[in-house]
């Protein structure tokens, strides 16, 4: 299978170093970025086409499917012009940050009848895996509650936030598709509350630093959810799944297993410092599943509707937060 990425950034050096390193079938022939220094860092990867024009990448006619992981005002461009020439489709999350641009981009990706994955990659985890088998097994019985905490080690630039679409469009969007996973139920209910406890400079750009939202599901089950801009302890993501028969929790990994026992007790390693440490091996299982689901002709892990979901969840929760009652959604 022949890829092209579109966005040598951050996420695009993971996928592009993944691509290269994991997958011996996979032959990576051509990356695009606007920067010359993400150009430069595919060409030194050996990528044969590099080039700061996605429209060459999208038109050439050996490239089975375009991995788009740009700025997330240009997913949506993207993921239509690709779906018009016949592209299999990998995009990082959101889709887009205007909900009717999102559905209209759908639409048009179901009418040219190409594949689309949204690149959720919490939900492959292996722990947070384990946990959704757990759950379809039976094995705890009725779901009762589910709580997420995700506490990143520090802000982001405020660059980054004001091109964004806020911290529950950017941040909890992942614990918002991660609480539908995993709970298999349509969220019916949002209330939500924000604040500026980490940063002032946030709050002038018109974001939030911390936010609690409570979800109610289609089948009882409630969700919390806890966001913060800022740890002193490293990147800190919890899960915990109480059911009928049994409760599931997912602790943070931490760097070492080294236990240190002394007079005021035992200390253990610190936590990772952040998401690409810390979900590494998701980043490589994502991929694998997009190929393998793409080879197979089998339905993504992920669809660009899980994204829409998770969108309209965000979209409820800002709405909560501004009018202060719980929001409904239809």
């Amino acid at each position: 299978m022949n890829i092209g990425i579109i966005g040598i950034g951050r996420i695009g050096k993971i996928h592009l170093q993944n691509c290269l390193t994991h997958f011996r079938e996979i032959n990576v022939l051509g990356a695009m970025n606007p920067s010359q220094s993400g150009r430069n860092y595919a060409s030194q990867l050996g990528v044969p086409m590099v080039t700061n024009d996605a429209s060459e990448l999208i038109a050439h006619t050996d490239i089975d499917a375009i991995l788009v992981c740009s700025a997330t005002d240009s997913h949506a461009t993207y993921v239509e012009q690709a779906a018009k020439a016949g592209k299999a489709i990998f995009c990082e999350k959101p889709l887009d940050l205007s909900l009717d641009r999102v559905r209209q981009t759908l639409a048009l990706v179901e009418e040219c009848g190409v594949p689309l994955m949204l690149a959720f990659n919490q939900r492959f985890d292996p722990s947070f895996a384990e946990a959704k088998q757990l759950i379809d097994s039976g094995e705890l019985g009725s779901i009762r509650s589910l709580r997420l905490i995700s506490r990143d080690p520090g802000p982001p630039p405020l660059s980054y936030i004001k091109r964004s679409g806020g911290m529950l469009m950017d941040m909890t969007i992942h614990d918002f598709d991660m609480a539908r996973y995993q709970v298999g139920a349509e969220v019916v209910e949002v209330y939500a509350r924000g604040a500026n406890l980490v940063s002032d400079e946030i709050k002038e750009a018109g974001d939030i630093d911390f936010a609690s939202i409570m979800l109610t599901f289609s089948n009882g089950a409630i969700a919390t959810i806890e966001n913060c801009r800022e740890t002193s302890y490293g990147y800190d993501q919890r899960m915990e799944v109480f059911g009928s028969n049994g409760m599931i929790r997912i602790e943070n990994p931490v760097k070492t297993s080294t236990l240190l026992s002394g007079p005021l007790g035992t200390l253990e390693g610190k936590n990772l410092d952040f998401f690409m440490d810390r979900y590494a091996e998701s980043y490589r299982l994502e991929l694998a599943a997009f190929f393998e689901a793409l080879t197979a002709g089998k339905p993504m892990a992920a669809t660009g509707y899980d994204g829409l979901k998770a969108m309209e969840i965000a979209e409820a929760a800002m709405r909560s937060i501004a009018q202060n009652r719980p929001v409904r959604l239809a």
